[in-house]
């Protein structure tokens, strides 16, 4: 995953947020590919329980049962 979904600024503010003093290059870029990884898992879950129901359109629900999984 090379594209830009979540800026390194946002991992750097999520890590400040959990208590760190300082964050690593690398500890934010491990960061984001992580959190891409899961939300690509996410979204292909909540699409197979969009179309199991017959619908076209994700809803909270398809991602909260998907997140559930």
């Amino acid at each position: 995953m090379s594209e830009k979904l979540l800026p390194l600024a946002a991992m750097e503010k999520l890590l400040k947020q959990g208590g760190a003093e300082r964050v690593s290059d690398k500890a934010k870029v491990a960061l984001k590919n992580a959190l891409e990884e899961k939300a690509h898992d996410i979204a292909v879950k909540s699409i197979k329980l969009a179309v199991h129901a017959g619908r076209k359109t994700i809803k909270a629900e398809d991602i909260k049962l998907a997140v559930k999984e």
